[in-house]
């Protein structure tokens, strides 16, 4: 009897795997790309609190129309490039004028994005969502920081957030992780310099940082 038990479960394991896998190949590109920013977007709701079931869902929603248009906006972009690339002569100028047309378009994206969110949640929500948009890169890296070098004055701490915050608002709008990954890599080389100019060697900074590490640990 067990082992018709097993085989039952192993059974309908099967044909539930093979429903779902019927189902991604029958998928147009289109619905697959909207599983995926979806997927994406219910990572970032789950991990907030809401004040209704309704609103985490709205909110789920415009992150996947933000998703869908900015890809829309760099992926234009990126074909029209592409294109003067191929092209024969000096097209330097068009395509510097593609890109510049490219950070307009996503720059207003991003303002109508919070300007809706600002509608259904809090500014600490807001924070939130474009923590998760960029991989929650700013607060942890303003925790390494804090971290590394306990001695930061209550003014360092605020410029190096201000710079993060900066980078995440930045980095939102990058049309890919290594794009959003680029815009902190900046702004950490700022605050470096930043923290040399304040008299603190990093290399000592994190030398020390590690020998705690390691004796907590």
């Amino acid at each position: 009897m067990r082992e018709l038990f097993y085989l039952g479960i192993l059974i309908a394991s099967l044909i539930i795997n093979f429903t779902v896998s019927a189902q991604e190949e029958q998928e147009t590109p289109e619905e697959a790309y909207t599983r995926v920013i979806t997927g994406r977007a219910d990572k970032i709701v789950n991990g907030m609190e809401f004040s209704d079931s309704e609103t985490k869902i709205q909110v789920r929603d415009e992150i996947v129309d933000f998703y869908r248009s900015l890809s829309a906006i760099h992926d234009t972009r990126d074909a029209k490039v592409e294109e003067l690339k191929k092209s024969d002569g000096d097209n330097t100028r068009e395509i510097n004028a593609l890109k510049n047309e490219a950070n307009r378009k996503v720059a207003s994206l991003r303002e109508g994005f919070i300007s809706k969110l600002d509608y259904l949640i809090n500014a600490g929500q807001i924070d939130r969502v474009k923590d998760g948009l960029t991989y929650n890169v700013a607060p942890n890296t303003y925790k390494v920081y804090c971290d590394m070098i306990p001695s930061l004055t209550e003014k360092q701490k605020a410029q190096i957030w201000e710079w993060l915050v900066e980078a995440r608002d930045s980095a939102m709008v990058g049309g890919s992780s290594e794009e959003k990954h680029w815009w902190f890599g900046k702004y950490k080389g700022k605050i470096n310099n930043f923290l040399s100019k304040e008299g603190y060697d990093l290399k000592e900074e994190e030398r020390k940082w590690a020998e705690r590490r390691k004796s907590s640990g």
